[in-house]
Order: C-alpha cells, then structure tokens, then sequence
C-alpha cells in the first residue's frame, strides 16, 4: 500500500468578488515506501498547498488525497505521519524539552518512554546541549533542529517535510542527511520539499518537479545521472520551459 497517492488533485483559494487562485491544477504522483522524494518548484507552483492537502489542513477543491490507504483526514493515517511545516513557530517561552513534551503528550506519549525519546532526538539533532534553553534564545537553525525532531517524535511511518533544511549551516545540512538516511534505513518514508538541489541530489532516491500546480517532470536520480549537467540546470531549464526537456529530447 502506497503512503502517499493524489489523484487529480485541485486546491483553489476562494476571493472575494473575483475568480477563484488555482494554486493546484489536477496533480496526480505516488510515493512508494521506503523512498526519499523531493518535491520541487519555484515559489508559488503549488507545492505548500499541496502539502497541506496531504495533511488535511486544506480541502481539496477536488481529486482525492489518501494515506496508506485512509483518507488524509482520518486520525489513523495521521497517527503514523511526522509533519514539518514551512514555517514551524514554538513558543518562545518554552524550551526545547518542553516543546518536544507537549508534542509528544499531543501524541499519546508520556512518561518515561517519553522522555527517552526526547532526549535522543534531541541529541540526534544535536540540541542536547541546549534542551534546557528557551526557544527565545535558540537561533533560526536551532529551531529548525527543534522541529525536525518533533516530526520524528511517534517514529512516523511516513515524514512530510516543508522547506526542511531552512536555516540550516551546511554542518547542520550535513547532519540532516545523515539523519534522514537512518530514517530511511529503518524503513519510513520521506516526502519533502527544497530548493537547496544540493541537498535534494545528495538525499533523493526520485524528484517530482510541479510548475503552476501541474506536475511537469519525474524522474529518479538514476535516471538523470550523465543525461544532465546537474540537477539544479536540470530544474532550471525544465521550469523555464514548461515541460520535461528530457522527455522532450527523447521525442525529437
């Protein structure tokens, strides 16, 4: 069963006395188990909105969202989900520690399982240093490090991670990379969105490109190996053209 499948997908964003925004224009992919994919565009192509469709924060207009089956609203799919929005805000009073609590009681979780897992992710993320610091005093990356460690809180089937390195210095990039690797090696799968193409060739095992809400390429990283110059030209030219210039060369 596929952790993710979109089928058709439409997001509009309803204005007053004008036509509706299509943020998203009849999307469809799958993501198998145990994949890393990126999800990839430019600002505005739909892919914030379609992230959280697969969350549930935002109906769809129309098509259908399922994961592992469920629909992306059921508190059973959601359950085996580890969510990382674009822009993560915790409380500025509250430390790391107690951050990763309230999360993981919001869970199900408690006691000394708890406080286990908050301990190791906290030091998996690098932060055991600073658990007990207010979060007003941790900088953008720490932060950052703190809501990676809160989508991992559960030990989530699946991972749904917006713009996850933000913020991050490349040892901190490093370290994701190697954190997300143990992830995959313990089977979950990871769907995330980037624009460090740095990060997403060195992670990836398949790349989904949407241009204005419509998927326009996919490809795994195999696949692109010695037919393009790098992933990021790769991206650029398939964005400005419109469509899938490999797909395209194929056919001429």
């Amino acid at each position: 069963m596929h952790p993710i499948v979109v089928r058709e997908l439409v997001v509009e964003y309803r204005r007053w006395f004008k036509p509706p925004v299509r943020a998203v224009d009849g999307l469809s992919f799958e993501v198998c188990a145990g994949e890393i994919v990126g999800f990839l565009g430019v600002n505005g192509a739909g892919k914030t909105s379609t992230i959280k469709t697969l969350m549930g924060f935002q109906p769809p207009t129309a098509g259908e969202v399922r994961l592992f089956g469920l629909s992306a609203t059921d508190a059973r799919a959601r359950r085996l989900v580890g969510f990382l929005p674009e822009t993560a805000l915790y409380s500025p009073y509250l430390t790391p520690y107690e951050t990763l609590r309230l999360y993981g009681e919001l869970h199900g979780l408690s006691g000394r399982p708890l406080r286990a897992q908050i301990e190791a992710l906290l030091e998996a993320v690098n932060l055991a240093d600073r658990m007990h610091t207010l979060n007003k005093h941790l900088s953008k990356g720490m932060l950052q490090r703190v809501g990676i460690a809160q989508a991992l809180l559960g030990d989530p089937k699946l991972l749904i991670l917006d713009e996850v390195s933000s913020g991050l210095d490349p040892i901190g990039k490093r370290e994701l990379r190697d954190l997300l690797a143990t992830q995959r090696q313990r089977g979950t799968t990871i769907f995330f969105s980037s624009h460090e193409l740095a990060e997403v060739a060195s992670i990836c095992d398949r790349i989904l490109i949407i241009h204005k809400g419509r998927l326009i390429a996919q490809h795994t990283l195999d696949e692109l190996a010695g037919r393009v110059a790098s992933l990021e030209d790769y991206f650029i030219r398939t964005v400005m053209a419109g469509y899938d210039i490999l797909e395209q060369e194929a056919a001429a």
